[in-house]
Protein backbone atom coordinates (compact mmCIF):
# COMPACT_ATOMS: atom_id res chain seq x y z
CA UNK A 1 0.00 0.00 0.00
CA UNK A 2 2.95 2.70 1.48
CA UNK A 3 4.75 1.70 -2.49
CA UNK A 4 1.10 2.19 -4.58
CA UNK A 5 1.08 5.59 -2.34
CA UNK A 6 4.31 6.41 -3.36
CA UNK A 7 3.81 5.99 -7.14
CA UNK A 8 0.62 7.74 -7.54
CA UNK A 9 2.18 11.38 -8.01
CA UNK A 10 4.83 10.11 -10.44
CA UNK A 11 1.73 8.42 -12.40
CA UNK A 12 -0.45 11.30 -12.18
CA UNK A 13 3.07 13.39 -13.31
CA UNK A 14 3.63 10.81 -15.84
CA UNK A 15 0.02 11.32 -16.96
CA UNK A 16 -0.16 14.73 -17.54
CA UNK A 17 3.10 14.96 -19.09
CA UNK A 18 2.15 12.32 -22.14
CA UNK A 19 -1.43 14.10 -22.34
CA UNK A 20 0.67 17.50 -23.33
CA UNK A 21 2.91 15.66 -25.75
CA UNK A 22 0.39 14.03 -27.48
CA UNK A 23 -1.67 17.52 -27.76
CA UNK A 24 1.80 18.44 -29.33
CA UNK A 25 2.23 16.18 -31.21
CA UNK A 26 -0.71 13.72 -32.58
CA UNK A 27 1.03 11.29 -34.39
CA UNK A 28 2.14 10.03 -31.03
CA UNK A 29 -1.51 8.96 -29.65
CA UNK A 30 -1.77 6.45 -32.21
CA UNK A 31 0.25 3.12 -30.90
CA UNK A 32 1.22 2.32 -34.28
CA UNK A 33 2.65 5.32 -35.44
CA UNK A 34 4.30 5.54 -32.06
CA UNK A 35 6.00 2.27 -32.64
CA UNK A 36 6.83 2.96 -36.19
CA UNK A 37 8.86 6.23 -34.78
CA UNK A 38 10.45 4.74 -32.78
CA UNK A 39 11.81 2.45 -34.96
CA UNK A 40 12.65 4.92 -37.47
CA UNK A 41 14.80 6.68 -34.45
CA UNK A 42 16.97 3.44 -33.52
CA UNK A 43 17.23 3.12 -36.83
CA UNK A 44 19.19 6.65 -37.34
CA UNK A 45 20.92 5.88 -33.91
CA UNK A 46 22.41 2.46 -34.47
CA UNK A 47 23.38 4.29 -38.42
CA UNK A 48 25.52 7.08 -36.20
CA UNK A 49 26.87 5.16 -33.76
CA UNK A 50 28.62 2.35 -35.95
CA UNK A 51 29.72 5.68 -38.08
CA UNK A 52 30.70 7.76 -34.94
CA UNK A 53 32.15 4.71 -33.44
CA UNK A 54 34.84 4.05 -36.15
CA UNK A 55 35.56 8.00 -36.58
CA UNK A 56 35.99 8.77 -33.14
CA UNK A 57 38.60 5.49 -32.62
CA UNK A 58 40.33 5.36 -35.56
CA UNK A 59 43.13 7.91 -35.99
CA UNK A 60 44.26 6.46 -39.00
CA UNK A 61 41.15 7.08 -40.64
CA UNK A 62 41.24 10.61 -39.55
CA UNK A 63 44.68 11.38 -41.49
CA UNK A 64 43.68 9.47 -44.62
CA UNK A 65 40.69 11.95 -44.67
CA UNK A 66 43.13 14.97 -44.09
CA UNK A 67 45.13 13.63 -47.21
CA UNK A 68 42.51 11.69 -49.58
CA UNK A 69 39.28 14.01 -48.58
CA UNK A 70 37.32 12.36 -51.43
CA UNK A 71 37.42 8.93 -49.88
CA UNK A 72 35.69 10.08 -46.73
CA UNK A 73 33.82 12.13 -48.54
CA UNK A 74 32.10 9.43 -50.60
CA UNK A 75 31.56 7.09 -47.74
CA UNK A 76 30.01 9.70 -45.78
CA UNK A 77 27.69 10.31 -49.45
CA UNK A 78 26.59 6.75 -49.13
CA UNK A 79 25.78 7.51 -45.80
CA UNK A 80 23.76 10.36 -46.39
CA UNK A 81 21.94 8.68 -49.39
CA UNK A 82 20.81 5.11 -47.36
CA UNK A 83 19.08 7.05 -44.77
CA UNK A 84 17.16 9.64 -47.18
CA UNK A 85 16.59 6.61 -49.51
CA UNK A 86 15.19 4.80 -45.79
CA UNK A 87 12.96 7.92 -45.18
CA UNK A 88 11.54 8.57 -48.78
CA UNK A 89 10.97 5.00 -49.37
CA UNK A 90 8.82 4.67 -45.66
CA UNK A 91 7.22 7.82 -46.51
CA UNK A 92 6.11 6.49 -50.10
CA UNK A 93 2.66 5.20 -50.94
CA UNK A 94 2.80 1.46 -51.66
CA UNK A 95 -0.13 1.76 -54.25
CA UNK A 96 -3.21 1.52 -52.48
CA UNK A 97 -6.24 -0.19 -54.33
CA UNK A 98 -8.87 2.74 -52.86
CA UNK A 99 -6.67 5.35 -54.55
CA UNK A 100 -6.61 3.47 -57.49
CA UNK A 101 -10.18 3.11 -57.79
CA UNK A 102 -11.21 6.74 -57.09
CA UNK A 103 -8.46 7.58 -59.68
CA UNK A 104 -9.55 5.70 -62.11
CA UNK A 105 -13.68 6.12 -61.52
CA UNK A 106 -12.30 10.06 -61.76
CA UNK A 107 -10.89 9.84 -64.80
CA UNK A 108 -14.11 7.82 -66.20
CA UNK A 109 -16.13 11.10 -64.34
CA UNK A 110 -14.37 13.68 -66.27
CA UNK A 111 -14.51 11.78 -69.85
CA UNK A 112 -17.73 11.82 -69.42
CA UNK A 113 -18.64 15.48 -68.93
CA UNK A 114 -16.32 16.95 -71.49
CA UNK A 115 -16.41 14.62 -74.30
CA UNK A 116 -18.79 11.37 -75.51
CA UNK A 117 -17.30 11.06 -78.60
CA UNK A 118 -13.77 11.91 -78.20
CA UNK A 119 -10.85 9.03 -78.86
CA UNK A 120 -7.70 10.33 -77.35
CA UNK A 121 -6.59 8.73 -74.13
CA UNK A 122 -6.88 9.88 -70.68
CA UNK A 123 -4.76 8.91 -67.77
CA UNK A 124 -5.03 9.67 -64.12
CA UNK A 125 -1.81 9.89 -61.45
CA UNK A 126 -2.70 9.17 -58.13
CA UNK A 127 0.75 8.72 -55.99
CA UNK A 128 3.51 6.83 -57.08
CA UNK A 129 1.25 4.72 -60.00
CA UNK A 130 -0.22 5.51 -62.92
CA UNK A 131 -3.14 4.48 -64.58
CA UNK A 132 -3.95 4.68 -68.33
CA UNK A 133 -7.30 4.47 -69.81
CA UNK A 134 -7.74 5.05 -73.31
CA UNK A 135 -10.93 6.26 -75.13
CA UNK A 136 -12.24 2.66 -75.91
CA UNK A 137 -12.21 2.13 -72.02
CA UNK A 138 -13.90 5.10 -71.05
CA UNK A 139 -17.70 5.79 -71.18
CA UNK A 140 -18.44 2.18 -71.91
CA UNK A 141 -19.81 -0.16 -69.33
CA UNK A 142 -20.71 -3.85 -70.08
CA UNK A 143 -21.28 -4.98 -66.48
CA UNK A 144 -24.61 -3.03 -66.28
CA UNK A 145 -25.99 0.58 -65.55
CA UNK A 146 -25.02 0.43 -61.91
CA UNK A 147 -20.96 -0.72 -62.26
CA UNK A 148 -18.27 1.57 -61.87
CA UNK A 149 -15.17 1.52 -64.80
CA UNK A 150 -13.20 0.08 -61.86
CA UNK A 151 -15.26 -3.01 -61.71
CA UNK A 152 -15.22 -3.44 -65.48
CA UNK A 153 -11.44 -3.25 -65.65
CA UNK A 154 -11.11 -5.13 -62.93
CA UNK A 155 -13.26 -7.99 -64.04
CA UNK A 156 -11.96 -8.01 -67.39
CA UNK A 157 -8.50 -9.12 -65.71
CA UNK A 158 -10.31 -12.72 -64.41
CA UNK A 159 -11.87 -15.28 -66.57
CA UNK A 160 -14.78 -14.95 -68.14
CA UNK A 161 -18.01 -15.77 -65.40
CA UNK A 162 -16.31 -14.87 -62.58
CA UNK A 163 -18.14 -13.03 -59.71
CA UNK A 164 -17.55 -9.38 -58.56
CA UNK A 165 -18.29 -10.96 -54.68
CA UNK A 166 -15.49 -13.26 -54.87
CA UNK A 167 -12.64 -11.16 -55.80
CA UNK A 168 -14.07 -8.35 -53.02
CA UNK A 169 -12.05 -7.14 -49.35
CA UNK A 170 -14.31 -8.28 -47.02
CA UNK A 171 -12.50 -5.70 -44.71
CA UNK A 172 -12.44 -2.96 -46.88
CA UNK A 173 -15.36 -3.66 -49.40
CA UNK A 174 -13.28 -2.67 -52.14
CA UNK A 175 -13.08 -5.03 -55.36
CA UNK A 176 -9.00 -6.56 -55.74
CA UNK A 177 -7.62 -6.84 -58.62
CA UNK A 178 -5.34 -9.78 -59.16
CA UNK A 179 -1.92 -9.64 -57.07
CA UNK A 180 -3.69 -7.27 -54.29
CA UNK A 181 -4.09 -8.51 -50.83
CA UNK A 182 -5.00 -6.73 -48.06
CA UNK A 183 -2.84 -5.80 -45.27
CA UNK A 184 -4.05 -5.90 -41.75
CA UNK A 185 -1.07 -3.36 -40.25
CA UNK A 186 -2.19 -0.90 -42.78
CA UNK A 187 -6.12 -1.55 -42.66
CA UNK A 188 -6.10 -1.39 -46.98
CA UNK A 189 -5.82 -3.22 -49.92
CA UNK A 190 -2.77 -2.74 -51.54
CA UNK A 191 -1.86 -3.44 -55.52
CA UNK A 192 1.14 -5.87 -55.93
CA UNK A 193 1.18 -6.38 -52.34
CA UNK A 194 4.78 -8.06 -51.50
CA UNK A 195 5.27 -7.73 -47.64
CA UNK A 196 4.35 -5.18 -44.64
CA UNK A 197 8.03 -3.95 -43.52
CA UNK A 198 8.10 -3.07 -39.82
CA UNK A 199 11.60 -1.46 -40.00
CA UNK A 200 9.95 0.75 -42.18
CA UNK A 201 7.10 1.28 -41.05
CA UNK A 202 4.78 0.81 -44.38
CA UNK A 203 3.27 -2.15 -46.73
CA UNK A 204 6.22 -3.03 -49.98
CA UNK A 205 3.81 -2.82 -53.16
CA UNK A 206 3.53 -1.74 -56.74
CA UNK A 207 4.42 1.39 -55.59
CA UNK A 208 7.57 1.23 -53.60
CA UNK A 209 9.03 -1.74 -54.30
CA UNK A 210 11.79 -0.32 -56.70
CA UNK A 211 12.56 2.42 -53.96
CA UNK A 212 12.88 -0.48 -51.42
CA UNK A 213 15.52 -2.73 -53.79
CA UNK A 214 17.54 0.26 -54.14
CA UNK A 215 17.28 0.87 -50.04
CA UNK A 216 18.47 -2.84 -49.63
CA UNK A 217 21.28 -1.91 -52.12
CA UNK A 218 22.23 0.92 -50.47
CA UNK A 219 22.20 -0.39 -46.74
CA UNK A 220 24.39 -3.22 -48.54
CA UNK A 221 27.00 -1.25 -49.66
CA UNK A 222 27.20 0.89 -46.41
CA UNK A 223 27.13 -1.87 -44.23
CA UNK A 224 29.75 -3.64 -46.41
CA UNK A 225 31.84 -0.68 -46.51
CA UNK A 226 31.66 -0.46 -43.12
CA UNK A 227 32.88 -3.51 -41.89
CA UNK A 228 36.16 -3.21 -44.06
CA UNK A 229 36.72 0.02 -41.97
CA UNK A 230 36.20 -1.74 -38.63
CA UNK A 231 38.48 -4.87 -40.00
CA UNK A 232 40.98 -2.35 -41.35
CA UNK A 233 41.00 -0.48 -37.60
CA UNK A 234 41.68 -3.92 -36.00
CA UNK A 235 44.17 -5.31 -38.10
CA UNK A 236 46.44 -1.90 -38.01
CA UNK A 237 49.27 -2.43 -35.38
CA UNK A 238 48.39 0.56 -33.14
CA UNK A 239 48.76 0.26 -29.11
CA UNK A 240 45.34 1.20 -27.95
CA UNK A 241 43.46 0.45 -24.68
CA UNK A 242 41.42 -3.02 -24.71
CA UNK A 243 38.13 -1.60 -23.89
CA UNK A 244 38.18 0.45 -27.55
CA UNK A 245 39.13 -3.41 -29.45
CA UNK A 246 36.29 -4.96 -27.30
CA UNK A 247 33.65 -2.42 -28.94
CA UNK A 248 34.88 -2.40 -32.05
CA UNK A 249 34.57 -6.47 -32.30
CA UNK A 250 31.01 -6.36 -30.74
CA UNK A 251 30.10 -3.96 -33.27
CA UNK A 252 31.56 -6.01 -36.21
CA UNK A 253 30.38 -9.23 -35.20
CA UNK A 254 26.50 -7.28 -35.10
CA UNK A 255 27.65 -5.63 -37.99
CA UNK A 256 28.90 -9.36 -39.67
CA UNK A 257 25.17 -10.53 -38.66
CA UNK A 258 23.43 -7.39 -40.30
CA UNK A 259 24.70 -7.61 -43.35
CA UNK A 260 24.94 -11.36 -44.41
CA UNK A 261 20.99 -10.68 -43.46
CA UNK A 262 21.14 -7.50 -46.01
CA UNK A 263 22.84 -9.98 -48.69
CA UNK A 264 20.29 -12.28 -48.56
CA UNK A 265 17.37 -10.09 -48.54
CA UNK A 266 19.24 -8.28 -51.39
CA UNK A 267 19.23 -11.64 -53.54
CA UNK A 268 15.85 -12.37 -52.69
CA UNK A 269 14.12 -9.22 -53.97
CA UNK A 270 16.86 -9.34 -57.17
CA UNK A 271 15.22 -13.01 -57.69
CA UNK A 272 11.58 -11.88 -57.03
CA UNK A 273 12.16 -8.76 -59.54
CA UNK A 274 13.46 -11.08 -62.10
CA UNK A 275 10.61 -13.73 -62.38
CA UNK A 276 8.30 -10.94 -61.72
CA UNK A 277 6.82 -12.29 -58.54
CA UNK A 278 6.06 -11.09 -55.09
CA UNK A 279 7.13 -12.51 -51.54
CA UNK A 280 3.03 -12.97 -50.63
CA UNK A 281 2.93 -14.88 -54.18
CA UNK A 282 6.14 -17.06 -53.25
CA UNK A 283 5.58 -17.36 -50.38
CA UNK A 284 1.12 -18.52 -50.64
CA UNK A 285 1.31 -19.88 -53.79
CA UNK A 286 -0.85 -22.62 -52.89
CA UNK A 287 -3.58 -20.66 -51.24
CA UNK A 288 -3.81 -17.75 -53.92
CA UNK A 289 -6.29 -18.76 -56.94
CA UNK A 290 -4.82 -17.47 -59.60
CA UNK A 291 -1.53 -18.99 -59.12
CA UNK A 292 -2.86 -22.29 -57.48
CA UNK A 293 -2.32 -24.29 -60.98
CA UNK A 294 0.01 -22.61 -62.58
Amino acid sequence: MVIVSMCGPFRDTWDRVSERCFRCFPCLSDPARRSSLGLKVALVILHLIYAGVLFLFDSDLIEKTKKEPWYTAIYLLLFVATLAQYFFTSGSSPGYVLDAMRAANEADAIYRRTSTTSKQPASSKNGSFVISLDGSQLGKNHLGSNATLWTKMVMDMYPPGSSVRSWTCTYCDVLQPPRAKHCHDCDKCVLQFDHHCVWLGTCIGQGNHCRFWWYICEETALCLWTGILYISYLKANISRAWWMDAIMIILLVTLSISLIFLLLLLLFHSYLVATNQTTYELVRRRRIPYLRDS
